[in-house]
């Protein structure tokens, strides 16, 4: 085979030791091949990448294992070209596993080119993604913490959940508190609603008689005070995030554009995909590497499953709550394309195909710098008209209607 690479190394990386493998021309014309061990503390990096300079490495390839490869692919970054590769497309031949026969194998495979690196985005953009990260952990914490809160209500016989929509809301807390105090009857707390909740409030007196203990009480303030304080967390990476996002302010603008993308979302996708769309041969390509595409096995000319892959998980969660929020927008295309699959495919395949067209539109918006422009929500009809009257003119048959159809004068019809 080729060679691609002269000078390369390939790293087997763990927790607290990198072993490293080195591939380099020697003088006489034949190779020279070495093997070290070195530990993962920034001093001991520092060495690994002076010892590669000195043997004149030019590239370093690694497996991304968990998150061990970071601390090497900051150190390294700078000095070389290093790829980081899915541990999956260079298993090793099996019956001769050991961390040095791993880095061998590594080096050789970027020495004939046979590694295809992953996606590592810039510093800046590494920034971000990890703000963003940790943002949706602490989001997630605290709706853990709400349904842990709303176990102790059901607990006490108190159904304040079958009334109010959020029992976090400002109506749904101010009785929290009260019911904390244990002061106030059923009837006075239900008088704290606000807005449209006050007219449920013999309902909520209703729900709001329970059976309350001391310890109940305890719980119910310890959680609250968890849920301020992650409450607090959040708002302080949301101002951390929109600092980040100055760079790329222009585009999260114009995410947001998108029917259920708000701007938490827009500044997700950029954070997990950048701005820079010529890392992605295609829209499609990008739809693939999120794992929101459909998978393609095929056999003896027979298609199998078309499963989705396994893709970014933080871009997919993401993308999941955008294509829910789509699906309930009013005349828009998202929502026409959900209603018109769910009939079909059922609900959670027509959500799978909206974050595909979400992620899609903005691909293009990303690459074009232009807002959203809306189909509209007839779009389907519009576009194959005939197709949808034969499918009005068949459903009026079935419900045993005999149908005539006369076409409007142009200036009648709307």
């Amino acid at each position: 085979m080729d060679i691609v690479h002269s000078h390369c190394a390939g790293l087997d990386v763990h927790k607290k030791t990198v072993v490293a493998a080195i591939i380099v021309p020697d003088p006489k014309g034949g190779l020279h091949k070495e093997t070290r061990s070195f530990g993962t503390m920034t001093i001991e990096l520092l060495a690994l990448s002076d010892w590669l300079m000195e043997h004149g490495v030019t590239h370093v390839a690694m497996e991304s294992t968990g998150e061990y490869w970071k601390p090497v692919f900051n150190i390294l970054e700078n000095n070389f070209e290093v790829l980081l590769v899915n541990a999956q497309h260079i298993k090793a031949v099996p019956g001769r596993k050991t961390d040095v026969k791993d880095s061998e194998w590594i080096a050789e495979l970027l020495r004939h080119g046979l590694l295809r690196a992953s996606f590592v985005p810039p510093l800046g953009q590494r920034e971000l993604r990890e703000l963003t990260r940790y943002r949706s952990t602490f989001v997630k914490e605290r709706a853990t913490l709400v349904n842990r809160l709303q176990k102790v209500l059901e607990s006490a016989n108190i159904k304040l959940a079958s009334v109010a929509t959020d029992v976090m809301g400002v109506s749904g807390r101010a009785m929290l508190e009260a019911l904390i105090e244990g002061n106030a009857s059923p009837e006075e707390m239900a008088e704290l609603a606000k807005g449209r909740l006050r007219e449920k409030r013999e309902l909520l007196a209703k729900a709001l008689q329970g059976r309350v203990k001391s310890h109940h009480r305890f719980v119910l303030t310890e959680l609250l005070c968890q849920i301020d304080g992650l409450n607090e967390t959040v708002v302080r990476f949301d101002e951390q995030i929109q600092e980040y996002c100055r760079p790329f302010e222009e585009v999260v603008e114009l995410l947001d554009t998108i029917p259920g993308v708000a701007r938490e979302t827009a500044e997700i996708i950029v954070a997990e995909i950048g701005t820079d769309m010529s890392r992605f041969p295609s829209a499609d390509h990008l739809a693939s590497w999120a794992g929101v595409a459909s998978g393609n096995n095929e056999s003896a000319g027979k298609r199998r499953t078309g499963k989705t892959t396994q893709g970014n998980h933080a871009l997919g969660v993401a993308l999941n709550h955008a294509a829910n929020a789509a699906s309930h927008t009013k005349n828009t295309y998202l929502s026409a394309q959900y209603h018109r699959l769910a009939s079909r495919r059922g609900k959670k395949r027509s959500i799978v195909a909206l974050e595909h067209s979400i992620l899609i539109i903005a691909y293009h918006i990303i690459q074009r710098k232009e807002p959203y422009r809306e189909l509209g929500g007839d779009y389907f009809d519009r576009r194959r008209p005939e197709a949808t009257t034969q499918r009005l003119v068949k459903r009026l048959e079935h419900l045993g209607f005999q149908v005539s159809l006369q076409q409007m004068p142009a200036s009648v019809a709307i």
